[in-house]
């Protein structure tokens, strides 16, 4: 289950063997341009609103409940990032085009429409909508690796299949198909990202720490890494299928200990003064502390929401804007460097995530304050992102080459 990492571009279309891309807008050249564009807005605005419907205002016909926001920050917030970040890796990994122009257009084009009947128009139309995203988009994922031979990589082809397994379970269940919780496919969405992260995380943090954090000699073992990856798997089946807290606890421990065990050979702390690095370290480590909550959680001593939370806004959506911002300047040509603006989205990302598992544990006069700070922080983070960036996404790189 060995991935190759993403690396920053290669010196040339030619150099991978990569035919000459299309004209066209820059925008519609590789899968993360509009995809982190457009997740950015989207996380910006649909926190303000989840909590406006929270705090009893009214939605205006909007479907912003419970199950709205917790599908849309998973399977659309969270998805559209994957996506996204995996056509352009997959691009490195094979020196072959994934979706652009048309095709890219066409895909983001739906993904837009399902936002938009999941909010508006709820019942089998929009769920249809809605589900078929991800098995089109994993399609060309699948063609460029098979083409290329890169068949190690298939297993994230085999990932984003379980994504849209567990997006078509969460159908089921809101339309009254299968006596579901519509908590059990969501958390089952959380845990598959969480394994995405925590693989090419294992494999991309140690190698940026050591071309990034001067001095730094970080060690990367997969052996480590692929036994940190079982014990998540394991405790996540154990949690999905209702185990007692006696099997899912020591499960959950054991993740938690070796994922920590793994950051702390990658030499965190070589990494404070370089922010495109702490917030890869930081994030990695909320899920080490996921985790232990969730073992906690098994054994009925803190509510689910604080370790799924922290395995959501703390490591995904932490390592999400980190790999946001590092991909956005390495693949559009400028250099990898991070500045005010940046060290202010990761710092929000972290307060939010601090917020929001005090709101989870703390006493109940506590919690809509929290909720409220959280999703301040939230939104700010993915405004910045958004304001910051845009420029960037939407022009061609700076250094004149394609992608």
């Amino acid at each position: 289950m060995a991935i190759t990492p993403i690396s920053e571009p290669s010196s040339s279309p030619a150099a991978t063997g990569a035919a000459p891309w299309h004209a066209g807008h820059a925008v519609w050249q590789l899968g993360f341009r509009p995809f982190y564009l457009l997740a950015a807005v989207f996380a910006a605005i649909s926190i303000p609103l989840w909590l406006a419907s929270y705090s009893g205002v009214p939605a205006g016909g909007l479907q912003v409940g419970l199950g709205w926001h917790m599908h849309e920050m998973v399977f659309g917030f969270a998805v559209a990032v994957v996506v996204g970040f995996l056509y352009t890796a997959g691009r490195n990994w094979t020196g072959l085009p994934t979706p652009r122009g048309g095709a890219l257009m066409a895909l983001v084009g739906l993904w837009l429409a399902g936002r938009v009947a999941m909010l508006c128009f709820p019942g089998v139309a929009a769920a249809l909508v809605d589900w078929v995203f991800l098995p089109l988009a994993a399609w060309p994922l699948y063609q460029v690796l098979r083409r290329s031979g890169n068949t190690r990589n298939l297993f994230l082809v085999g990932l984003l299949a379980l994504l849209a397994l567990a997006n078509g379970l969460f159908h089921a269940a809101v339309l009254g198909w299968l006596p579901l919780s519509l908590f059990m496919p969501v958390q089952a969405a959380i845990f598959i990202i969480v394994l995405i992260e925590s693989v090419i995380g294992a494999r991309v943090i140690p190698m940026f720490t050591r071309n990034g954090a001067p001095g730094s000699t970080p060690v990367a073992s997969p052996q480590r890494a692929m036994i940190a990856v079982a014990c998540m798997a394991a405790a996540a089946i154990a949690w999905l299928a209702g185990a007692p807290g006696a099997v899912t606890a020591p499960l959950a421990l054991c993740a938690a200990a070796v994922s920590l065990a793994n950051l702390l050979a990658w030499q965190p702390q070589r990494t404070v003064r370089v922010p495109l690095l702490w917030i890869l370290h930081l994030s990695y480590a909320w899920i080490g502390i996921g985790f232990a909550l969730l073992a906690a959680a098994s054994l009925h001593l803190l509510p689910a929401s604080a370790a799924f939370h922290a395995l959501t806004v703390g490591s995904m959506a932490g390592l999400i804007i980190g790999m946001m911002t590092r991909t956005t300047l390495g693949h559009t040509g400028r250099p990898l460097q991070g500045g005010r603006s940046e060290a202010g989205m990761y710092w929000l990302i972290q307060l939010g995530a601090l917020a929001r598992l005090l709101g989870a544990v703390g006493p109940a006069p506590l919690l809509m304050p929290a909720l409220l700070a959280a999703g301040l922080c939230w939104t700010l983070a993915f405004v910045l992102y958004a304001v910051v960036y845009a420029p960037y996404l939407w022009r061609a790189r700076v250094d004149g080459r394609e992608g």
